[in-house]
């Protein structure tokens, strides 16, 4: 039984170098949520300036959303919305929801997608940016939730008194949503 793959270019592989790298891949797969896991941790590390650390802000906005009675879909969203941080600040919210898409309805991908911007109306006027900007999406039929969520618990999770759940809390549901089996773009089902 083979190993590795026998080519070095994927045009030359067979049927076995594909059923082997699927199950390679079907096994990396599964490990997905370590990975999340491990890497909202290290949310902990950097980013100074703000109250509490960018994993405790990622806990509390998914407390608030829990709190708030949002499904499972929502409060994981919410708790791995910036995580896209640790690699790409500048356009975490797109990383993170790349890392959602093949798990979540569409509703709850586009939410975490652009919250970044969506944000900016809160800050804006201090950094010479447009408050406005996320208007543009005024008529999207997800413009409300979106703002929803920057409101109730995005923007407000940067207390540090507030009671926030713990990542042992989270992980079951982490674990379920990111164990599903991933979405097909093309059909919308699993």
């Amino acid at each position: 039984m083979r190993t590795t793959v026998q080519f070095t270019q994927m045009k030359s592989g067979d049927a076995q170098d594909y059923a082997l790298l699927h199950e390679a891949e079907r096994h990396y797969a599964a490990g997905l949520p370590d990975r999340l896991l491990a890497t909202l941790e290290r949310l902990g590390d950097g980013l100074d300036g703000y109250q509490i650390s960018r994993f405790q802000h990622s806990l509390q906005t998914a407390t608030r959303a829990e709190n708030d009675g949002a499904d499972i879909e929502m409060v994981i969203a919410a708790l791995v919305h910036d995580i896209g941080d640790e690699l790409s600040p500048d356009n975490h919210s797109q990383v993170a929801a790349a890392i959602l898409r093949p798990y979540v309805r569409a509703e709850v991908t586009w939410v975490v997608e652009m919250h970044g911007l969506f944000q900016t109306v809160y800050y804006a006027n201090y950094r010479g940016l447009d408050p406005d900007a996320r208007n543009v999406y005024r008529d999207h039929e997800w413009f409300q939730t979106c703002v929803m969520f920057c409101e109730r618990w995005d923007q407000a999770s940067f207390d540090p008194s507030f009671p926030t759940r713990a990542l042992s809390h989270f992980e079951p549901k982490l674990r379920e949503v990111f164990g599903r089996s991933p979405f097909d773009p093309a059909t919308g089902c699993a």
